[in-house]
């Protein structure tokens, strides 16, 4: 019998029946990493590895319920949350995560699936900015997300003498966010052209570090959510938010190399890829 009980990281997230995103594939990142994953439900998909079809929401109480649960029951060393579902359910774990300030908190912005498909609106992604940012420790969109989030909340005045293209910089936008309460911001760049994938990380004085990443062939499902999950995995492991995210970026490329295609639409990161022996480092 073990006596020595792993980092414990708390996960809000949708479910996704593919195992591809979401909360299965949270679970599978800390599981791979050597943490222990509580799961809190935030709403029920309908989707493949194609796309995402349909989601039922998660009553707030249910949300704030099951967070409480087990956050009352167990030492919680990070949280991590991804799909939300609904404003009600970001005001109910806004005010879950603000009696826990000393937790570590990741937010993974998601705002589509990866084929497109609408997971927040506009009312959702200002309760987010307006909630969730100011508790945020690491904010990890993709270049896509960052211009949305930030360009929402576009204060007109303060940048006018910005151009269009100015006010686009990945740099621009992770200063709003920044500015907006988070400490730090993750901009991954897969949907930016090139031949590498360049991921940044800043905070309040700017960038942190730059990794560039070959540019793997293929589609991806949950690339996002591994990316996140692990940040959280790290950051409970003891490590800086530097550190973790320079981890968790290689653990992705490494899943992301392993990956798989079980279904007619995205490959799958393989989670457990250091289980076949295969664990080269980039």
């Amino acid at each position: 019998m073990t006596t020595t009980t792993p980092p414990i990281v708390l996960v809000f997230a949708g479910t996704d029946p593919t195992g591809g995103a979401g909360l299965q594939a949270d679970v599978l990142t800390l599981a791979s990493l050597g943490c222990h994953p509580l799961s809190v439900v935030t709403a029920v998909t309908v989707q493949d590895t194609v796309g995402v079809d349909d989601f039922l929401p998660m009553e707030a109480d249910w949300i704030a319920d099951q967070a409480r649960s087990v956050l009352e029951d167990m030492p919680v060393a990070a949280i991590k949350i991804g799909m939300i579902g609904s404003v009600e359910a970001v005001a109910a774990i806004a005010e879950v995560v603000s009696d826990y300030p000393d937790i570590p908190l990741v937010l993974d912005p998601v705002l589509t699936s990866g084929r497109g498909d609408p997971l927040a609106n506009e009312e959702l992604m200002r309760a987010m900015i307006d909630l969730l940012l100011p508790q945020t420790t690491v904010l990890t969109p993709n270049s896509l997300e960052a211009r949305r989030l930030a360009e929402s909340f576009e204060d007109d005045e303060d940048d006018e003498s910005e151009t269009g293209d100015e006010a686009t910089e990945l740099s621009t936008c992770a200063r709003r966010l920044i500015d907006l309460g988070c400490e730090y911001v993750l901009i991954t760049g897969a949907h930016e052209q090139g031949t590498q994938v360049v991921n940044t990380l800043y905070n309040t004085r700017g960038v942190v570090h730059r990794q560039n990443w070959e540019r793997l062939p293929g589609s991806y499902h949950g690339s996002g959510c591994t990316l996140a999950a692990a940040l959280a995995g790290f950051l409970a492991l003891g490590q800086d938010v530097d550190e973790a995210a320079r981890e968790a970026q290689a653990y992705t490329w490494q899943t992301l190399k392993h990956a798989y295609r079980p279904g007619m639409g995205q490959h799958i990161p393989d989670r457990m890829y250091w289980v076949h022996g295969d664990d080269d480092e980039e």
